[in-house]
């Protein structure tokens, strides 16, 4: 991805007020200004969004961002997903990824986000009934038209990326996977090989390298682990779909706790943010990740200002010591 600034990814889920199928209400117009300008303020041009955040809010919310700072829609990079269908009447949710309904799908993000194109497109999800050639049809139809650059994929393994890319003229840009120091599966994988715990790991061995060898940009959903080891409100689902809630939730594990304190104390160490912490141990793994920040609280997006600065600055010993407190356990 050309861009210049942080390798942080602004999540907007968390933008448009609820999951409810009520309008857009003008603090959701305002909140979203102030958390755009928190992300612009610690170098962050990259703005992840959806289709269904919010039933479509998040990107509206965004787009009203837009349409009252047009000079900003030059400087960003503008990504958006389609795919995933909200529940209907006798279906808690299902995926679509149809030639009409990436087509469709797209162009009424384009709408909301008061944008003529977004620079990627991803997949949310794969679609069983989707053929690889339809994908690849979509794309370039939106390509041709100016309204999508680049295509990725969300929630993919390796070989469902090799499967579509050879439908494609143009190579597959990201792939957006749930990676953080709680949800460690990516890592895991990779060292529990003729192990018996890899019989517990359920993330595809050589997804990673995949990426690695054909350039595809690797993003980080979830990477902050839910406040999980800075001290901040657990995220709970709503509606099949995170939301932050007030209150810690359920007690720390011992694992959990034990990771927590040392994030504490490395944070307190480095003179930074515990957040900064978290991310920079992403960070500081050679796939060059990019980290999707999801919280549209102003200061705590202000609280990952540092984070490359901490990845980059991150002794081994300091990297395996969280991975190990948060595993609960030596690796093998």
């Amino acid at each position: 991805m050309d861009d210049a600034g942080s390798r942080l990814i602004f999540g907007c889920m968390g933008l448009g007020g609820g999951w409810g199928s009520g309008p857009l209400e003008a603090a959701d117009v305002a909140a979203a200004h102030t958390a755009v300008d928190a992300a612009l303020d610690i170098g962050i041009r990259v703005f992840d969004h959806a289709d269904i955040y919010a039933h479509g809010k998040a990107e509206a919310a965004f787009g009203r961002v837009l349409a009252d700072r047009p000079e900003l829609r030059e400087s960003i990079h503008l990504q958006t997903k389609c795919g995933i269908r909200l529940p209907v009447p006798g279906l808690a949710g299902h995926y679509d990824s149809s030639r009409e309904a990436i087509v469709g799908s797209t162009e009424e993000s384009l709408r909301r986000l008061h944008t003529d194109y977004v620079d990627t497109l991803l997949i949310h999800r794969p679609d069983p009934l989707a053929p690889a050639e339809e994908i690849a049809e979509a794309f370039s139809r939106l390509r041709l038209a100016g309204k999508v650059r680049r295509l990725g994929v969300s929630n993919m393994s390796g070989e469902q990326m090799r499967w579509l890319q050879a439908a494609l003229d143009e190579p597959l840009a990201a792939n957006q996977l749930e990676m953080s120091l709680y949800r460690r599966d990516w890592l895991e994988s990779g060292v529990l090989v003729n192990h018996p715990e890899g019989s517990a790991v359920s993330f595809p061995h050589g997804t990673l390298e995949y990426c690695a060898a054909h350039r595809v940009e690797l993003q980080a959903w979830g990477s902050l682990a839910r406040g999980r080891y800075s001290g901040r409100p657990v995220e709970q689902a709503v509606g099949g779909h995170r939301q932050e809630a007030p209150g810690e939730g359920a007690a720390a594990t011992d694992p959990d706790a034990a990771a927590a304190a040392l994030v504490t104390e490395l944070a307190r160490d480095k003179g930074c943010t515990q957040e900064a912490v978290v991310l920079g141990w992403l960070l500081r793994h050679p796939a060059t990740i990019r980290p999707v920040v999801g919280t549209s609280n102003p200061d705590r997006i202000k609280a990952c200002a540092q984070a490359e600065e901490i990845g980059a600055a991150m002794t081994r010993q300091e990297w395996y010591e969280l991975w190990v407190a948060a595993r609960g356990r030596p690796l093998p």
